[in-house]
């Protein structure tokens, strides 16, 4: 399976190239059942990067573009009263897919992005006393302009701990930023991607992934990271927060061929899923939350 999963990584990488990094953090976020938030400036490939995605794993997609007047029944869906039946049927928002692109999340609301926080804590969406299950599997990208553009709203700190992993992709270099110069669309490339494996299968690596064996040692290293954090940090590293570092570990540590979780493979992923939860604003420039996450990472010993 590690083939497959290496075919996925160089199929995302003939999209977004010189990336390889950035889109093993994404896969492995994936694996890991995780939400992704890809922040940066605009024109980088966020979005194709979504695209990109859907398309190589075959996922049924809808993107929702985020703007100051969404409401969150344009979300989720909303009831309307049927005059045939006399009753109040429920009409499915756009969020039932299995990838949801949230364009430039931080353009709409605090109201409105509440409307994602049980979609993404419990893959379900309660309307009007009734309970409605998301299709499986459920991933939600979303992408995040800098906070310092005019017409931004600072994402919530619970909303900020539902995503698994923040990634950045910044500037290609000169050589690849001249490939993709002479390389076509990037999106109109995406579309015609295959899946690299069906749905099935993905379901079964997630399984797998989560099954990774983790060390009662890893497990301190792990702890004594999070204990760090709340020492550095007014709030600290949550227990999701403990959660989803672990399940990213193992992701990475499977999507590299182990069947158990070295501290190379925690190190690896801790970036991505502690900065933005140690940073006391979501600006993309200056971000203290990832120098903290070095300097935790820095002191704390590997037994």
């Amino acid at each position: 399976m590690t083939n497959k999963i290496d075919e996925l990584i160089s199929r995302l990488g003939s999209i977004i190239v010189g990336k390889e990094h950035q889109l093993r953090l994404a896969v492995a976020c994936v694996l890991a059942r995780g939400h992704l938030l890809i922040e940066d400036v605009p024109g980088v490939g966020k979005t194709t990067l979504s695209h990109a995605i859907a398309y190589s794993l075959g996922l049924t997609f809808r993107r929702i573009q985020f703007t100051s007047d969404l409401l969150p029944a344009d979300i989720v869906g909303n009831s309307i009263f049927n005059r045939d039946t006399q009753s109040f049927v429920f009409h499915r928002g756009p969020i039932f897919a299995n990838l949801i692109l949230i364009d430039e999340v931080n353009r709409a609301t605090p109201k409105t992005q509440s409307a994602l926080l049980e979609a993404m804590e419990e893959n379900q969406v309660s309307l009007d006393g009734l309970t409605h299950p998301l299709p499986q599997p459920f991933f939600v990208i979303a992408t995040q302009n800098p906070a310092n553009q005019i017409g931004t709203f600072l994402l919530p700190e619970s909303q900020l701990d539902r995503f698994m992993m923040r990634i950045r992709l910044g500037f290609p270099d000169r050589a690849r930023e001249r490939e993709m110069l002479l390389g076509g669309d990037r999106r109109a490339m995406a579309k015609k991607l295959e899946p690299v494996f069906p749905m099935e299968t993905l379901l079964d690596l997630q399984r797998r992934a989560a099954a990774t064996h983790v060390s009662p040692a890893l497990l301190d290293y792990l702890q004594n990271i999070l204990e760090e954090s709340r020492r550095r940090h007014r709030a600290g590293l949550s227990p999701r927060a403990g959660i989803a570092l672990l399940a990213a570990s193992r992701a990475w540590a499977f999507a590299a061929g182990r069947d158990m979780v070295l501290p190379e493979d925690l190190q690896a992923v801790a970036l991505a899923v502690m900065a933005h939860r140690l940073s006391d604003d979501s600006a993309v420039s200056g971000d203290q939350g990832e120098a903290l996450a070095r300097e935790i990472l820095g002191v704390v010993p590997v037994d």
